[in-house]
């Protein structure tokens, strides 16, 4: 295949990654009266779609990137996708969950006898197909259009009971990231394209060229930052973090989604892209305005790892662990070193796997136990190994101890705190470190080394639906394997700073 042909092919495979989760809600909705067909049609999407990632992978490693363009709106301004390091990153981690997540979908709709399955597949679906759009997305237009419809295909999801107090919270859900992203996000890329007159994403950053020609200077520099981090709200900074622990109300499944497989993830994957390919690592480093930001991150760290603690419920506690987390990205890249930035890349992998599998470890003690509170968790170890031994290699990837994937990230984040004299982002690093380690640790404990209430057995006879136990035992193993293996995410983090 010659170069030109195989450029071409790489573009149709970046449509296929789109399409092919979009398609598939069309039989899922067929087959709603028979749900053997319904979830067989989304395993087998979720299958295809990761051979299309795998495929794109291979020829952007042969060939390196590519483009397609969809639409040219007017001359200089088009919805197209582009392959590069991070966005390869991020839609490989996403696939491979969709997969994992989907098993584990079929035992807990199935094992809680959840109403409206066929609407949860297809918005699932869908939220799936806007997660791959956004990261192919070539500038800003095409991301701002996947972001928006993210946010709108998980809106369902988050409601999906029906309960007064899932309403409520999918008020707060939609009502925040419709807020931040047209009120500020919008109006930022707006600013950005009248003073560059393109938002096609550049290595090196596409504001570097009107701040040498003098038509921005650092003050415009703060404000657009201001307004691109706080206008991505599913990035979950403080005081733009309440949507994700009110979205706590929908099923475990969809709290996986919104934590691990996509809609977090689109917000620090955002972070970083605007970073290194909208403003530039090496202009941020140079503008004084810009250093608020290790510093909202390094609060936002502390602040959700402190609340965290005083949580009792289980959700809410891994709720406020995102938050915290998150943040471990934006302050990674608000280094501004190469080694943190990679670092930033590595986490958005190492925290999908790590977070997805305490979530699915929360569903699975709900489904088999009804327990919700981490203090109704005494002995619950013995009677669930594999969940709760799952929720203990999780909680150290969390923490960040080896062999987990969480180590590794973090390890490259110390090392650029380090490395350019950051001595606030390492004392964060440190302390949040040791909070992780204060309301992670008591959980593992309970489970294994406290003895069960009397009336245990009334509640919990063993694991949850074998489904179940499958997806959070392979997401664990994945937490460990990519601590040992870690050549895959870690080439694709490091060509990001290479063509940043």
């Amino acid at each position: 295949m010659s170069g030109a042909a195989a450029a071409d092919y790489l573009g149709q495979l970046m449509i296929y990654a789109v399409a092919i989760p979009a398609l598939v809600t069309l039989p899922i909705v067929v087959f709603g009266r028979w749900p053997n067909l319904r979830e067989a049609a989304t395993l087998a999407a979720a299958g295809l779609l990761f051979v299309t990632v795998l495929r794109a992978l291979w020829l952007f490693e042969a060939i390196g990137g590519a483009s397609v363009t969809l639409w040219e709106v007017f001359p200089g301004l088009s919805l197209s996708f582009t392959v590069e390091p991070l966005g390869m990153l991020f839609a490989l981690v996403a696939s491979a969950l969709w997969i994992v997540n989907s098993i584990y979908s079929i035992g807990y709709m199935r094992g809680n006898n959840e109403a409206n399955q066929t609407r949860f597949y297809a918005c699932f679906a869908i939220a799936i197909s806007s997660t791959m759009w956004v990261a192919f997305s070539g500038n800003m237009l095409t991301l701002f259009f996947g972001y928006e419809v993210l946010t709108l295909s998980t809106y369902p999801l988050v409601t999906h009971s029906g309960k007064p107090e899932a309403i409520q919270g999918g008020r707060t859900y939609l009502g925040l990231l419709l807020a931040t992203s047209i009120g500020l996000l919008l109006l930022g890329v707006l600013m950005t394209w009248q003073v560059t007159g393109t938002l096609d994403f550049t290595p090196g950053g596409i504001l570097a060229g009107p701040l040498d020609a003098g038509a921005i200077d650092g003050r415009m520099i703060g404000l657009l930052l201001f307004l691109y981090m706080f206008g991505i709200g599913k990035a979950a900074l403080m005081p733009i973090h309440r949507w994700l622990p009110a979205a706590m109300v929908a099923p475990t499944p969809v709290s996986a989604l919104l934590h691990a497989v996509a809609v977090v993830k689109a917000g620090v994957f955002t972070v970083v892209k605007v970073i290194v390919y909208v403003f530039g690592v090496d202009l941020l480093a140079n503008t004084a305005e810009a250093g608020w930001l290790l510093y909202v991150a390094g609060f936002t760290i502390i602040m959700a790892s402190i609340i965290a603690l005083r949580q009792d419920n289980l959700k809410r506690r891994l709720a406020y662990s995102t938050v915290s987390q998150l943040s471990y990205v934006i302050m990674a890249a608000a280094i501004l070193a190469p080694l943190s930035v990679v670092g930033a890349a590595m986490h958005i992998a190492a925290h999908a796997f790590g977070k997805i599998t305490l979530f699915f470890a929360a569903g699975s003690i709900y489904t088999a136990a009804h327990k919700t509170e981490v203090s109704q968790l005494d002995g619950i170890g013995w009677r669930m190994p594999w969940t709760m031994g799952a929720f203990a290699v999780g909680s150290l990837s969390m923490i960040g101890v080896p062999p987990t994937v969480g180590f590794t990230s973090k390890w490259f984040i110390l090392q650029g705190a380090m490395e350019s004299g950051r001595m606030t982002a390492v004392a964060v690093i440190v302390a949040s470190t040791l909070l992780n380690a204060a309301y992670f640790v008591p959980i593992v404990y309970r489970a294994f080394f406290r003895e069960p209430p009397g009336d245990a057995g009334d509640h919990a006879h063993g694991e949850a639906p074998l489904p179940i136990v499958i997806a959070l035992t392979a997401t664990a193993a994945g937490t460990i394997l990519f601590f040992f293996l870690p050549q895959l995410p870690l080439s694709l983090a490091r060509q990001l700073m290479i063509g940043g």
